[in-house]
């Protein structure tokens, strides 16, 4: 396995859009994308989920890839607020639909959304909430920072409906806190899970991360164990992605102090062996359920899906996405708003779709994007005419080394090919092969 680990670990995507980011070419306009969605959610039985980013941080943890802005400024909250209020009206002004089809999902994710005050986060959702009609299975869910966190704000989101909640754990060894800026004793974590669950939220989720500076096997068995201790419902343990040329502050991490290749890869396979062992479920790439987890069951009966947040246990027609650089998606569209903040409260302040850019996805894309969907979610996709004899040239060395296996109409990842998923689907990615890109764009693949 080694020697795997060492062959296969070359950029590749992550696919939780096809196409990826780097390679949308045709963005659709802003009236493009409202007649899209007006489209999509009058079709039978629609359905549609929501996300709101919430960019604001106090601090800046050295590891984080995601859109944020760094401050300690809660005045901010009742402007951002304010903003989201505006698109929200705009886009309730222009798809009237939103108000009738079911709601089936809210996620606030960030940036810290726990940044919001309990009563900033009851004059955000609270009138949204009553605008809509919720699906009779629901799920709101929030993505927190434990050291950012009160009761105060969980009662609040419990009132609304709430049922889920994810904390920001990364790793519970000191030294590795330190070296990405995010200082997070045990006992807040321990405290954040135990009062979640003394409220009635029914889903904990921990996201870890492998790869981070200074992590050791040591170290690491160690965040496992504690995290097993707390027993979370679910858990994503993500690898390290090393995008300087998109996050500067990575640039901060010696190479010296970051885990690479095969001694990266076994900081992941100590965590999969210890979670496995202790009960859990291995869903599709880096994530981990409790057998009466929505994932874990979603798994069993086939309706796993994955989208820009990860992996969810339905899919809904719409993903419509609220706030700065949020991404949405339907069948046909992708559609990113402005990632500037200042020029977004700008956009919606005037009643527009602050558009920045998106993707209209062709007939090939659509076959593309549904392919992989399905690899990424079953381990095992329906190869097309033409597409077996593709799939053993493209990925001879794959079937060799006894990573996939393929029939006369199928391909099917093998239990040692788990870990190079993201390789395999490459085959899929007919943009990819066809920019071939001379710079990296993507992070490891393990």
């Amino acid at each position: 396995m080694k020697n795997l680990f060492k062959k296969y670990d070359v950029p590749a995507p992550r696919y939780t859009s096809y196409p990826t980011v780097p390679y949308w070419d045709t963005t659709p306009s802003s009236q493009a994308w409202i007649d899209n969605l007006n489209s999509s959610l009058q079709k039978p039985s629609a359905s549609w989920s929501l996300y709101m980013h919430i960019p604001y941080c106090e601090t800046l943890c050295t590891f984080c890839g995601c859109n944020t802005v760094i401050t300690k400024d809660h005045k901010k909250e009742s402007g951002y607020i304010d903003s989201l209020h505006h698109e929200w009206n705009a886009y309730l002004h222009q798809v009237s639909t939103l108000k009738k089809v079911p709601l089936k999902h809210l996620h606030l994710g960030g940036g810290t959304p726990t940044f919001l005050s309990a009563q900033s986060l009851r004059d955000l959702l609270e009138p949204l909430l009553k605008s809509v009609h919720l699906d009779p299975e629901f799920e709101g869910s929030i993505e927190v920072d434990p050291r950012r966190t009160t009761k105060d704000q969980l009662n609040v989101l419990r009132e609304l409906g709430f049922q889920r909640v994810s904390l920001g754990v990364q790793d519970f060894d000191p030294e590795v806190q330190k070296l990405i800026n995010r200082i997070q004793p045990f006992a807040i974590t321990e405290d954040i899970t135990r009062i979640s669950r003394e409220l009635g939220f029914t889903s904990v989720n921990f996201d870890l991360i492998y790869g981070l500076a200074k992590q050791t096997k040591e170290s690491i068995r160690e965040s496992v164990e504690k995290t097993i201790q707390l027993r979370p419902d679910r858990i994503a343990l993500y690898s390290l992605a090393i995008v300087p040329w998109i996050k500067p502050a990575q640039r901060l991490f010696k190479d010296e102090d970051l885990p690479q290749g095969e001694d990266k890869r076994a900081l992941y396979e100590i965590c999969r062996e210890s979670l496995l062992e202790a009960g859990y479920v291995e869903i599709g790439m880096d994530h981990f359920a409790l057998p009466t987890d929505g994932l874990a069951l979603a798994t069993q009966n086939k309706s796993l899906h994955r989208n820009f947040m990860g992996y969810t246990n339905h899919r809904t027609d719409v993903l419509l996405g609220l706030g700065v650089s949020s991404i949405s998606e339907t069948a046909e569209m992708f559609h990113q708003n402005e990632k500037v903040l200042p020029t977004y409260q700008q956009l919606v302040g005037d009643g527009k779709i602050p558009t920045f850019r998106g993707h209209c996805l062709n007939q090939e894309d659509q076959t593309r994007r549904n392919q992989i969907l399905q690899f990424m979610t079953t381990g095992k996709v329906r190869l097309l005419d033409q597409q077996k004899q593709q799939a053993e040239l493209f990925l001879k060395e794959m079937l060799d080394d006894g990573l996939i296996q393929i029939t006369s109409n199928e391909m099917v990842l093998t239990e040692i090919g788990r870990p190079f998923l993201r390789n395999a689907c490459m085959f899929f990615d007919e943009r990819l092969k066809n920019k071939n890109p001379t710079t990296q764009v993507f992070s490891k693949s393990l």
